[in-house]
């Protein structure tokens, strides 16, 4: 279903989706007239189990585009949005929002230091001992690169670590999405440019230190990526499977650490764009998906992990 029929803006994209209780879901992601214009905020909607609340501003900065918002709630049952304000990705401020009451109400934006962008398209994960690790990038004039920003007092306070990129290849890779292995290390799968694959780096510290990426298999059309681990320890990923367009839309299946991955389902094949996925698993194991249609809807799909694994 789309999130919304009719909204008080032209173009949406960057969508980002977070269960805020029990069967419940806030929506986030930026609109305007188009991507980088001077009205662009990032809107939210609600869903109540049966249906999307009409959009409403969850975040501005007047007269200068805001982009790619990030839904997450931690163990501690604080809610974030965190997003980005600036005149393009090369002089953005990183922004967060917090919320106590499941994002019925938000605290006032506060300003990341500069150096930190917080998680730059992808949610973070949080490890057994509360570790908080966000996937983040910077893209500046001629170089691209992934960072780990690592938080051990609920967001409060931020390490970065890195880069990781791609050698030879400076142009390289961002919006990392991020899981843990079986055998506890972290692995990180990133959009590239001018590779034509999804990238994978590694960490055995924590997220402290990483290898270097390499492509994978995975076709990649320098466009966004999101995977979820599921508690069945599954990882389903969804992503456009080309070197080209931004369709079609799959989602993909691995139970060996994404060492093999295998189509399940086709959420789009008609021409268009069908982009930037964000993809959790809700409490009650459905996994949830919301994607970028056609830059004039946010979509949501839902689907049923034991009937998708071959």
């Amino acid at each position: 279903m789309f999130i919304f029929e009719k909204a008080p803006f032209a173009s949406c994209h960057a969508s980002t989706i977070v269960e805020s209780d029990a069967g419940k879901f806030l929506a986030a992601w930026f609109g305007g007239k188009s991507e980088g214009a001077s009205d662009v905020k990032i809107w939210q909607a609600r869903f109540d189990g049966k249906e999307w609340s009409a959009p409403e501003v969850a975040a501005e900065e007047i007269g200068v585009p805001c982009w790619n918002p990030v839904l997450f709630r931690s163990k501690s049952k604080t809610l974030f949005l965190f997003y980005k304000a600036g005149q393009n990705p090369m002089s953005w401020t990183g922004f967060v929002r917090r919320s106590t009451d499941n994002g019925k109400t938000w605290e006032k934006p506060e300003p990341l230091p500069a150096g930190l962008l917080g998680p730059i398209k992808n949610k973070p994960i949080q490890r057994g001992d509360g570790t908080i690790l966000a996937g983040t990038s910077v893209e500046s004039y001629k170089a691209w690169a992934c960072w780990i920003e690592r938080s051990s007092d609920d967001g409060k306070t931020w390490r970065r670590f890195g880069p990781i990129t791609v050698p030879e290849h400076p142009y390289g890779i961002i919006q990392p999405t991020l899981f843990e292995t079986s055998d506890k290390k972290i692995a990180m799968l990133c959009r590239s440019r001018g590779l034509g694959f999804i990238c994978r780096a590694e960490s055995k510290d924590g997220g402290e230190t990483w290898s270097d990426a390499k492509a994978t298999e995975l076709p990649n059309p320098n466009s966004g990526i999101d995977l979820v681990h599921t508690d069945m320890r599954d990882l389903f990923l969804v992503y456009n499977p080309t070197k080209r367009d931004r369709t079609p839309l799959h989602l993909a299946w691995s139970d060996d650490d994404g060492k093999n991955w295998k189509k399940v389902a086709t959420l789009e094949d008609e021409p268009g764009e069908f982009s930037y996925p964000a993809i959790i698993q809700a409490q009650d194991g459905q996994l949830h998906v919301t994607y970028t249609w056609n830059r004039r809807h946010i979509k949501h799909l839902t689907y049923d992990p034991a009937k998708l694994r071959p």
